[in-house]
C-alpha cells in the first residue's frame, strides 16, 4: 500500500486518522507540527500527505509551499484537512497547490475515497 504523511497538531484526530488508515493498510508517518511535517516529507517522501492548516511552529500553508518548492516532492498530493472553512481558507490552500481541501469534521469515508483517487492517479493501490 502507500506511505501516507499525517500532519496534525491535534493528538486525538491525529490518532483517529492513523488507526483509520492503518485498517486500510497504508504503511504511515506521523507529525505533530508543520516544521517536523516538512522534514519527515522530505526524508520519507510519502506518496500522500494529509495536513491541517492551522498549527503551531509552521502552518500548513507555510508546509505546502516548502514542498512545492522542492522538485524532488513537489508533485505529491497534499490534502489539507482542517477546521478553516471559509470561502478565503478554502481559495488560499488550493492556490497554493493543494490537490484537495477537506474541512472538519470530516466523514472518513470522503477521506478515503480522496485518498484512493489521488493514489490511483500515481498508479498505486
Amino acid at each position: 500500500m502507500a506511505r501516507i504523511l499525517v500532519i496534525e497538531d491535534e493528538a486525538p484526530i491525529r490518532a483517529n486518522l492513523l488507526r483509520f488508515l492503518r485498517l486500510e493498510g497504508h504503511e504511515l508517518f506521523e507529525a505533530e507540527n508543520g516544521q517536523e511535517g516538512l522534514a519527515m516529507a522530505r526524508s520519507l517522501r510519502p506518496d500522500l500527505i494529509l495536513c491541517d492548516m492551522m498549527m503551531p511552529v509552521l502552518d500548513g500553508v507555510g508546509v505546502l509551499d516548502a514542498l512545492r518548492a522542492d522538485p524532488s516532492i513537489a508533485k505529491t498530493p497534499f490534502i489539507f484537512l482542517t477546521a478553516g472553512a471559509s470561502r478565503e481558507q478554502v481559495e488560499r490552500g488550493l492556490q497554493h497547490g493543494a490537490s484537495a481541501y477537506v474541512t472538519k469534521p470530516f466523514i472518513l469515508g470522503d477521506v478515503r475515497g480522496l485518498i484512493a483517487r489521488h493514489l490511483a492517479a500515481k498508479g498505486l493501490p
